[in-house]
């Protein structure tokens, strides 16, 4: 086999893989050709280094779009990662440079191994949940650090050698004109060394995906876009790096009686026009467990508010409570007997005008506009 063709020939996928299809496929090809497995075939050997060398450009993105548009020549003669040199065809961004004249004080990339990724976690709760707090277990699919390597990417019994390219310093240099940029080594990563026998369970990244169920307290008082942190329990790093952490974004699902805005609970509450007319009680039994007892003034009207304090939301992280606003609703009687429709008009006739003083300064108002256009 031509151990010097097209690198996604090598790794048998199409230019357009994605890297979930890159990775599939060089581990599949890293079991069938592991020097571990073909004990002295040269020719094995020679094609997990070469499959191995194909997947580190093509898995990083920078790498392989210098490959697509300058082929391996973007990585030798003074190409990205090389020694020295004149040319320079793959030299990444901008960053690159200033980065080698500011340094890491001004904000230049991290060396050594990468942290690994956070995830996203979206949970949806009631507002009961959100009012008392409570355990929860979720389930997530999460790359952790390999059983086998425990994490370091090596086979068992096997170690690390400095990396050739870069001489053990983390750093290349590269020569473009004028300037001399120094950027992390493409081949170690800036760890200044590489894995002489990468693991076969893992092919070398000390990572693999796994499904966990993780515990997580939510507190009392969250509202909708909380986000809890939790730390170290997202995606392993690779080769031993540190995890990054888990966010879980909380969602509230739709209460059947109470709406709410930050610590207040709102609640519409039908009353009858007998209550509205004459005041009284009305009792509502909170998120608290407790019934809370609301007065209702004699003549309230539709769309009044009345707030009952300390009967909302618990504040996050805090101390107390917010409010409960009740919104009263005057509900018209739609079904009466012949007795009450007889008491009604009784009423009716004894009316002055002063009992309904909104509907008889409409209509006088009415009046007055009507006798304008008459005179």
């Amino acid at each position: 086999m031509n151990l010097d063709i097209d690198y996604y020939e090598l790794l048998e996928v199409e230019r357009t893989a994605d890297e979930k299809t890159l990775k599939s496929a060089y581990r599949r090809i890293a079991m069938e050709c592991h020097p571990d497995r073909n004990p002295g075939c040269d020719k094995s050997e020679a094609k997990f280094k070469a499959i191995s060398q194909a997947y580190d450009v093509l898995k990083d993105p920078q790498k392989r779009a210098a490959y697509d548009r300058f082929g391996k020549e973007a990585f030798e003669n003074g190409g990205m990662g090389s020694g020295g040199g004149q040319g320079g065809a793959g030299f990444g961004d901008f960053s690159d440079i200033f980065e080698s004249f500011f340094g890491d004080a001004f904000g230049g990339r991290q060396r050594g191994p990468a942290r690994g990724a956070d995830l996203r976690y979206d949970l949806e709760i009631s507002l009961d949940e959100a009012f008392h707090g409570k355990d929860a277990e979720i389930t997530i699919d999460v790359a952790t650090a390999c059983g086998t390597c425990e994490g370091t990417g090596a086979t068992p019994g096997s170690g690390k050698r400095r990396c050739n390219l870069c001489a053990g310093h983390g750093k290349v240099r590269a020569q473009q004109g004028f300037f001399v940029v120094e950027r992390t080594c493409p081949t170690c990563h800036g760890r200044g060394e590489v894995i002489e026998s990468p693991c076969r369970a893992c092919g070398g990244e000390g990572r693999a995906d796994e499904r966990k169920t993780i515990a997580v307290n939510i507190p009392p008082g969250v509202d909708e876009g909380t986000r809890i942190r939790v730390a170290g329990r997202g995606e392993a790093g690779p080769n031993g790096a540190a995890a990054g952490d888990l966010y879980i974004f909380i969602h509230l699902s739709r209460h059947k009686v109470f709406e709410r805005d930050g610590t207040t609970l709102f609640c519409r509450v039908p009353v009858s026009f007998t209550t509205a007319a004459l005041g009284g009680e009305i009792r509502i039994p909170g998120l608290d467990g407790a019934e809370h007892v609301i007065v209702v003034p004699e003549g309230i009207q539709s769309g009044k508010q009345l707030r009952q304090r300390g009967a909302g939301m618990p504040v996050l992280q805090g101390r107390g409570r917010g409010d409960m606003v009740i919104q009263i609703d005057v509900e018209t009687p739609s079904k009466l007997s012949a007795r009450q429709k007889e008491i009604l008009r009784e009423f009716r006739e004894t009316e002055t005008g002063a009992e309904c003083p909104q509907s008889t300064g409409f209509f006088d108002k009415l009046k007055g506009i009507w006798d304008d256009i008459t005179d």
